[in-house]
C-alpha cells in the first residue's frame, strides 16, 4: 500500500465532515445576563401577586409577556455553529455522491412570473453536483402552458448556460441574476454568446406571457407537452401532465422534469404539500434521488456549493446519521431600505435557529432544505422501483399526481408532507424530530438561496397572519397526545 493510499484511508475513516462550535464566552455572558433579567421578573411577579392595588391594572398581560421571555430563553441558551469541510467530501467521495432531486413548486403563472421561475430552475440545474445524478422537477400547480413553454426554452438554453457555468465557475447560476451583476465579466466570447442567447430566450418568454398566448412554431416544436392540455382545461380543472424534457439518465447531463399534478374541482388539493407529495411519488419512479432539495419558486441558488455543504453533514459518519434535514436559511435580494417591514427576519435566522440547532435542531421552514428521501416519506417509499424507460411507463407515472391516488392512503399523514396545516413544512419536520431525527442548520457567510420579499405592508401583513394561524395550529396539535401520536 502506498503512502498515497494512507492518506486516502486517513482522510475516509478519521476526519469529520463538518464541525459544531459553540463561543463559550459569549455564551456564559448571556446566560449570566439572561439569569439577571429572570431574577428581576420574578421579582416583578412577586410584587404583583402579594401587593394589592387599588388601581385596575393589566397584571394578566405582564405575567404573559414574562413568561414568553422564559420560553424564548430555549432559543438563546445554547447557539451553534456549523462549519462544512468540502474538500474532505470531495476526497472521500469524489463525485460518487448520491442522487439530487430538486423541487421547484410555482402556482400562478401572474403572480410568480414564469422568466423568474425558470431562473430558479436553471440556478438548481447547475448546482456544482455530478451532472447525472441531478435532476429538477417544476411543479405547476396552475397548469400553465406558459409556464411550460418557458421551461422548454429554458431546457435548450440550459445546454449552453450549465456548461458554461462548469467551465468559468460563474457565480451566482441564476443567469438573470449573474447577467446583471457587475461583476460578472462578459468580456470573453463565450460570456458574450450565453448573454445573448438568454436575452433571446427572456424576450421570446416575456413576449408569450404579455400577449398571453403560445406561439405557433412553438406549439409545433414541444408537440409531445402541448398536446397533454385539453381544450377546456383551466387551472383548477386539468388532466396530469408530465413532461420528462431533458432525460440526463440517457444523456449523462441534468434531469429537466415538468408537472402539473390533476385537480377537479371537487377534489381537495392541499396546496404545496398536495404538490410535495405528487412530486415525490412521481421523482421516485424517475431518477429517486436519495436527498431531495425544494425550493420556492422565487428562491434561485445563489451558492453553488450548497448541495455540498448539506451532504457534509448528512453523510458524515459519526453524526449524520441521526440528521434527516439540513436547513437553509430564507435570504431576500429586494429588500426595503431599512428593511422596515422585517423581511429579512434577522432575529430568526441569525440567533433563533441557531438556539434550536443546539436543541435538537431547526424547523422545516419549507423552502432551502435538504431532506433524505426515505424520511420525509415516513418509509422507502419507491427505492426498490424501477426507473421508466418508455412513454408507456411514463403514462402510468401520471397516475401517481391523480387526485385519486391518495384516498384511502397515509399521504399527509404518515407519508410525506403532512396535510391540515397553513404551515404544512412546520408540522412536518416537528413530526419527523418526534420520530427520534435531528435537523441541523446552515448559515454560510455566502448565501445559498435568495429570493423575494414582500415589499409592502398588505404583502407583510397577510404573510405574517398565515404564519401566525400555523403556529397557533402547530401548538395545539402537537400539545395534544392524540394528535401527536398521529404524527409520529
Amino acid at each position: 500500500m502506498t503512502k498515497e493510499d494512507d492518506r486516502f484511508i486517513q482522510v475516509r475513516e478519521g476526519e469529520p465532515l463538518f464541525d459544531t462550535r459553540r463561543k463559550t464566552g459569549r455564551v456564559i455572558a448571556y446566560r449570566v445576563f439572561s439569569a439577571s433579567v429572570f431574577f428581576c421578573i420574578c421579582c416583578i411577579w412577586l410584587y404583583r401577586v402579594t401587593v394589592p392595588t387599588e388601581i385596575d391594572e393589566n397584571r394578566t398581560g405582564l405575567i404573559w409577556f414574562g413568561l414568553y421571555w422564559v420560553v424564548v430563553q430555549s432559543l438563546w441558551w445554547n447557539p451553534v455553529w456549523r462549519f462544512t469541510f468540502n474538500d474532505r467530501l470531495s476526497r472521500r467521495y469524489g463525485n460518487d455522491l448520491p442522487s439530487l432531486d430538486v423541487f421547484v413548486c410555482t402556482a400562478d403563472s401572474v403572480i410568480e412570473p414564469p422568466l423568474m421561475v425558470v431562473n430558479t430552475v436553471l440556478s438548481a440545474a447547475a448546482l456544482d453536483y455530478p451532472p447525472e445524478k441531478l435532476a429538477v422537477y417544476l411543479s405547476d400547480d396552475g397548469g400553465s402552458e406558459l409556464t411550460f413553454y418557458a421551461l422548454a426554452e429554458a431546457a435548450e438554453f440550459a445546454k449552453t448556460w450549465v456548461p458554461f457555468c462548469k467551465k468559468f465557475d460563474a457565480e451566482p447560476r441564476s443567469p438573470a441574476t449573474y447577467l446583471s451583476c457587475k461583476a460578472s465579466k462578459l468580456g470573453s466570447a463565450a460570456a458574450e454568446e450565453v448573454a445573448m442567447l438568454y436575452r433571446e430566450m427572456a424576450e421570446r418568454i416575456e413576449t408569450a406571457a404579455r400577449l398571453g398566448r403560445i406561439p405557433d412554431e412553438a406549439r409545433l416544436k414541444y408537440v409531445e407537452g402541448f398536446s397533454q392540455w385539453d381544450p377546456d382545461a383551466t387551472r383548477r380543472n386539468h388532466g396530469t401532465i408530465l413532461q420528462i424534457l431533458v432525460d440526463g439518465r440517457k444523456a449523462n447531463t441534468v434531469t429537466l422534469v415538468y408537472l402539473s399534478r390533476e385537480k377537479r374541482p371537487e377534489h381537495h388539493h392541499h396546496f404545496k404539500a398536495g404538490a410535495m407529495n405528487a412530486l415525490i411519488r412521481v421523482s421516485s419512479k424517475i431518477t429517486c434521488g436519495r436527498i431531495i432539495l425544494n425550493v420556492d419558486c422565487d428562491m434561485y441558488s445563489n451558492n453553488s456549493k450548497s448541495a455540498r455543504d448539506a451532504l457534509c453533514i448528512l453523510l458524515d459518519e459519526k453524526e449524520g446519521k441521526e440528521i434527516a434535514f439540513v436547513q437553509f436559511p430564507q435570504c431576500f435580494e429586494n429588500l426595503t431600505r431599512n428593511d422596515l417591514y422585517g423581511s429579512m427576519m434577522r432575529v430568526g435566522a441569525d440567533v433563533e435557529f441557531k438556539g434550536l440547532d443546539g436543541n435538537g435542531g431547526p424547523l422545516y421552514i419549507g423552502t432551502g432544505c435538504f431532506h433524505r428521501r426515505d424520511v420525509i416519506c415516513g418509509r422507502k417509499y419507491g427505492e426498490e422501483e424501477e426507473e421508466s424507460e418508455d412513454i408507456s411507463e411514463t403514462e402510468m407515472i401520471k397516475a401517481l399526481a391523480s387526485c385519486n391516488y391518495e384516498e384511502n392512503s397515509q399521504w399527509g399523514k404518515e407519508m410525506g408532507v403532512k396535510y391540515g396545516c397553513p404551515v404544512e413544512d412546520v408540522i412536518t419536520g416537528l413530526a419527523i424530530q418526534c420520530r427520534g431525527w435531528k435537523s441541523a442548520y446552515l448559515n454560510p457567510k455566502k448565501k445559498a438561496f435568495v429570493g423575494v420579499a414582500p415589499t409592502n405592508l398588505h404583502q407583510m401583513l397577510v404573510q405574517q397572519r398565515r404564519w401566525s394561524e400555523g403556529d397557533f395550529q402547530s401548538i395545539v396539535r402537537f400539545g395534544m397526545p392524540k394528535e401527536r401520536s398521529a404524527l409520529d
